[in-house]
């Protein structure tokens, strides 16, 4: 025990990190040694966040015994903050009714994107097993689409009528608070659950017992609809620093609120895919990459790999085709990496910064067009900047002006090219209502490689006179 009190007042004095890694190694040593009670202490000054990491830290074999050692109220909230994959381990090895408790007392938001990670059949179990009132509430979240207010929202609200005294409505926070998710709004409906206020807790304990909430609250309430599209629900609590947003249907009527916790989930979500994405398509479908089998990775991969694999030989058949030219002036064969490894950065640059823009509507205000301008003559005076200092090295480097002069012109077209394609085309896949993260870097580059060399060998031509 000396050596539990140790690590608790050892807790105090860390990182959460550093909090991390110390839990999950004396974990596993305790779990390892068969130290149950030890094990069982060290976790009592922990966050359940924390507590929810070591466990995934553990060998697969421990988890679900750490996990047993939490009381079931711990339980039920460490359970919320696992992995998906954890998630579902836990469910296969745990009793019928430690899953129940568990599974009936999650949030409906949170029950319901575990649901949408785990197989159907299980799913069904699992909905046979809650009780009437979170099996109906389960059962309409997952009738939304996937990624819409709909689908992630809780129903575990509070809500007032208008003619509510203050007074009135504290009583009824006291006696709905440890059955809401969220208490600092409260939402006023009239009779038939229209949405017409929202009044906060601060407007509540600062104002007199007997004042009627309509009195009191904002009519001009800030709304989704079930159908709004996830990403378009957390700009919107960015954007106006909300804790919650309110969610109704082609009605009006109030059916759940989208709370700030939910808007990082997704923000961690949409921000991985596009990463992924932008990887040149290595997505895991919202899986911890890190944890997916090697062959699903592999096949993941392979298929953008192909795909420049094929594209890339293009470049090969164009250079192919310039033998003649190569044959009279060797040296134009050294700077092809220079031009189109440079290319290739320009325009991913480019379509980095737009697909990031588009993400955070910072080019709401500005059209497809200007924005496609902006980076032209971005990409023209990079060009001019890139393209003098190519060509006094190039000419430093073969001592032939004319060389050193194609070599300059070409970087400035490429340059402008890979600017004008890298903003272009993530609009045009907008357009075409396709995800522009697709249009991934490793993609922009071949492309640019492909139509870079063919300026290069043209100018060369001209310029040389060939």
């Amino acid at each position: 025990m000396t050596e539990t009190n140790n690590l608790n007042s050892t807790i105090q004095n860390v990182s959460r990190r550093e909090l991390r890694d110390l839990v999950r190694t004396q974990l596993q040593m305790l779990l390892e040694a068969g130290d149950l009670q030890g094990a069982k202490a060290i976790l009592v000054p922990v966050q359940p966040a924390d507590i929810a990491e070591a466990i995934e830290g553990l060998p697969e074999a421990m988890h679900a015994l750490a996990f047993r050692l939490l009381s079931k109220d711990e339980a039920i909230e460490v359970y919320e903050y696992l992995d998906y994959s954890v998630q579902e381990r836990l469910i296969e090895e745990l009793k019928s009714q430690e899953v129940r408790d568990i599974v009936d007392q999650m949030s409906s938001d949170d029950r319901a994107r575990l649901f949408d990670e785990l197989p159907a059949k299980v799913v069904n179990r699992l909905l046979e097993q809650l009780s009437p009132a979170e099996r109906q509430a389960t059962a309409q979240l997952l009738g939304y689409e996937a990624d819409t207010a709909g689908r992630i929202m809780t129903l575990e609200l509070i809500s007032l009528k208008e003619n509510f005294t203050v007074s009135q409505a504290l009583e009824r926070i006291r006696n709905l608070a440890n059955a809401s998710e969220m208490i600092y709004y409260l939402y006023v409906m009239d009779a038939a659950r229209r949405l017409t206020g929202i009044v906060s807790l601060r407007e509540l304990v600062t104002s007199q017992p007997e004042q009627i909430i309509g009195e009191i609250m904002t009519r001009d309430v800030i709304f989704v609809y079930t159908d709004t599209d996830q990403e378009e629900v957390a700009r919107l609590i960015q954007r106006y620093d909300f804790l919650a947003v309110p969610v109704v249907d082609r009605e009006q009527r109030l059916v759940g609120i989208v709370t700030v916790d939910d808007v990082i989930d997704i923000l961690q979500q949409e921000t991985t895919e596009d990463i992924y994405a932008l990887g040149g398509g290595v997505q895991s479908g919202g899986d911890n990459y890190f944890q997916m089998n090697l062959l699903e990775i592999a096949r993941k991969r392979v298929v953008w790999l192909l795909v420049l694999l094929v594209t890339n030989t293009i470049t090969g058949t164009i250079i192919k085709s310039q033998e003649d030219l190569l044959a009279k002036v060797v040296t134009l064969t050294a700077f092809i990496p220079l031009l189109t490894g440079t290319g290739g950065n320009v325009g991913a640059q480019s379509s980095t910064v737009v697909i990031r823009g588009m993400n955070t509507d910072e080019i709401r205000s500005l059209g497809a067009l200007q924005v496609i301008g902006r980076e032209a003559i971005a990409g023209a005076l990079l060009g001019g900047m890139l393209g003098t200092i190519a060509t006094v090295w190039a000419y430093f480097l073969q001592g032939r002006i004319e060389v050193a002069i194609a070599v300059g012109t070409s970087l400035v077209a490429i340059s402008l090219l890979a600017s004008i394609s890298g903003s272009a085309l993530p609009f045009l896949f907008r357009y075409l209502r396709l995800d522009p993260a697709l249009m991934s870097a490793p993609f922009i580059t071949t492309a640019v490689d492909v139509v870079g060399v063919l300026i290069y060998f043209n100018l060369a031509r001209v310029i040389l006179k060939l």
